[in-house]
Formats: structure tokens, sequence, C-alpha cells
């Protein structure tokens, strides 16, 4: 009976364009030579053990369990799925090969199994139980049935958005509670963003440049000439620095034509901020960069955490469109 399995790109999913274009997964623990003939959970843990000394012993019976499922439980045909915070999809596929150590996709994750990827499911079309199931922060961790078939139905096309429920926060190991915790409640504060309107969400970051000491000044609906909010110190922009900003709601990454009409509309001692809740591709941040005037770029990662600093310093009218509770937990030292 195949299995299904979540593999994360690394934090941030670093390695999720790498994995996608090589159609690979792989996962880390570098020091370690090629595992084929490590068969056994047992002979994974004493690899571990001499290659990573002073490692917590919790944390190597972690990754000892990890690497056995990666090297030996996982199959030829077994679903994999890996997933894209910036963009909010999962990719989904089947793996395609046996383990093997390859040093070539990543000097940090040398641990490689091949994948023929079947499709993207975006994360709004998935149940709030499977999106807080595939919250958890492992490295690798085996998907219900339940989940898996949901996943299939997405990308089948098979499936509507579901309505918004409760949350439940699974359980987690001590020293991985607040992480996980964050974690979830992270992903849950961009499905609420993502939920905005588009009006909403141009209120929102022109919220945010308030609470930084700025005024603004937000374009009027119709063609906007690139630019939805000015952002200055006296609100006319007559005052430096002077910050244009565009805001672009929608599932589309952003790109690099986008970025250079956004440019070439700027005013030489403008600012720019460009703020796409779909991401940005790597030819986008290339422009940013290269761009002839400081240009920052947001995505909806940026948006929560910059969101989470200042939300103390919001107006109340901006804090509603994203009502947030402070909660409390007990640190372990």
């Amino acid at each position: 009976m195949s299995k299904s399995w979540m593999v994360r790109a690394e934090r941030n999913g670093r390695l999720f364009d790498a994995f996608k274009e090589k159609s690979v997964v792989a996962i880390g623990w570098p020091a370690l030579a090629d595992l084929s003939q490590a068969k056994t959970r047992k002979t994974i843990s004493e690899a571990l053990a001499k290659a990573y000394a002073g490692a917590k012993p919790q944390s190597q019976a972690m990754a000892a369990g990890q690497l056995h499922r990666f090297v030996n439980e996982m199959n030829i045909g077994d679903m994999v799925v890996t997933y894209d915070p910036s963009r909010r999809v999962y990719l989904v596929g089947e793996i395609a090969s046996a383990y093997r150590h390859d040093t070539s996709i990543d000097p940090e994750d040398t641990q490689v199994r091949s994948v023929r990827w079947d499709g993207e499911v975006s994360r709004d079309l998935l149940s709030v139980e499977s999106r807080n199931s595939l919250g958890s922060i492992s490295t690798l961790f085996r998907l219900s049935n339940e989940v898996a078939s949901e996943l299939k139905k997405a990308l089948s096309g098979n499936i509507a958005a579901p309505p918004e429920s409760s949350v439940a926060v699974g359980e987690a190991a001590e020293e991985d509670l607040f992480e996980s915790m964050a974690s979830r409640a992270h992903e849950f504060i961009k499905d609420k963003l993502n939920a905005l309107s588009w009006s909403e969400m141009q209120d929102l970051v022109a919220g945010l440049l308030r609470s930084l000491g700025y005024k603004t000044r937000i374009s009027d609906a119709g063609p906007d000439q690139g630019k939805d909010i000015v952002a200055s110190p006296d609100g006319f922009g007559f005052e430096a620095p002077r910050i244009v900003v565009e805001v672009k709601h929608r599932k589309g990454s952003m790109g690099a034509p986008d970025l250079r009409n956004f440019i070439a509309g700027r005013h030489d001692l403008d600012k720019g901020l460009y703020v796409s809740t779909g991401g940005f591709t790597r030819e986008a941040r290339y422009e940013a960069e290269r761009a002839r005037i400081p240009t920052a770029l947001m995505d909806l990662d940026d948006l929560v955490k910059s969101l989470l600093e200042q939300y103390d310093k919001l107006d109340l009218e901006t804090q509603q469109l994203i009502p947030l509770k402070r909660i409390f937990i007990p640190a372990w030292s």
C-alpha cells in the first residue's frame, strides 16, 4: 500500500524552486555519508552519534527517525508533497527513485530522492483541518489518508474552497511546542490576510506605514499609474522620504516586467515598495535589487512579520481588518 509524505523545502521554502526544477526532494544532515547500506534505524542512529556528537539525544532520535523513513520507508510511487510559504502552494508528486546521497542539489541537503511532480495545490482549497495537519514543523512526516485524498481532489480540480472553522493545535514535543504553535499561527494569519479584499489589503498596508510614523494618501479606485499609496512625513509627498507603494493582491507571482513598469514611473528621489500577496519570481527580485531607486519587495510572509512587529502601534481601524489576540505559554529553559 502506497504512503504519502510531506518533505519540507527547508525554512521559508528556501529549496522549493530547486525541488521543483530538479525534480527532487532532499533532507539535511550533510555531515553524514551515503546511507544506502544503513538498513535499520539503529545503524542510522549510530552514524548520527558519530557525525553529530554534540547534538542533544532527543534531536538525534528525531533525526534518526526522519532519515530512516526517507532512506528505508519511502517507496517509489509514494505520494510526496512540499510547500512554498511565499506563494502558499503545495507541490504534489510521486517518489520516482530509490534513495541516493547527492551533493549537487544543495550542500546542506544531501539525502535525495527523485520525484515526478504532478502539479500545485493552493492552500486556500484545503480544509482548516488539513491545513493544520500540514502545518507541522517537522522536516519529514507521513500524511494521513484524509489529507492525501484532499490534496488529490484539489489537484484534479474536484474541490471547492472550504468554509473557515475553528483551528486545533496538535501535540508536539515540549521543546518544539512554541515553534510549532508560532508556525501554525503564522500560516493561519496568512490565510486571513489572503481573504481580505483588494481595498482592505490596501488599507492594511497604509495602516502599517502609518504605524511607522508616515502619513498616507490612498489612490482613488481606477487607473492608478502604478501607485496605490503614497507615504511621506507631511502626507502630501513633498517631504522626503516619499514612498510610492503598489499593492497587488492576487494568486499569481509578480514578474520582472511588473517591476520594470513600476520602477519606470517613479521619480529619481522616490522610494518604492511593491506588495504582492502572490509572491515574486526570482527575476522580479533581481529587478528590484538593480533598480535605479531603492525598491523593497513585500510578499505575504513579509506582510505577516511586519503586521506582528507593528500590531500594537496600528490604529484601531487597521487592527480591525485582522483582529489578533496575544497568547502566553510557559517558556522552557
